[in-house]
């Protein structure tokens, strides 16, 4: 005879680690605390002009914390210091 149960703490413990991985993924320094995304951090230069800083702390950040979420902020141009005005 099988006593089975609503509660299953394993299943509900595999929901919550599925939900925290894809939340840390999806947070990525840059693009969570780097603000708005500007026209120039978005476009890849062309030949012969500059190319685009990165913002240091954020990748380092990226990289210790979680390194997929780096993949995010090069995708999103987040990770891209915005252009200072002149």
């Amino acid at each position: 005879m099988e006593v089975t149960s609503k509660f299953n703490p394993i299943k509900k413990s595999n929901q919550f680690i599925a939900v925290l991985l894809l939340t840390v993924f999806f947070s990525s320094c840059a693009t969570v605390l780097g603000g708005p995304i500007t026209a120039h951090q978005k476009t890849k230069p062309l030949p012969g002009e500059q190319e685009r800083d990165v913002r240091i702390v954020a990748l380092v950040a990226d990289i210790i914390l979680f390194w997929p979420s780096a993949v995010v902020d090069f995708a999103t141009g987040a990770i891209y210091k915005p252009k200072q005005a002149k």
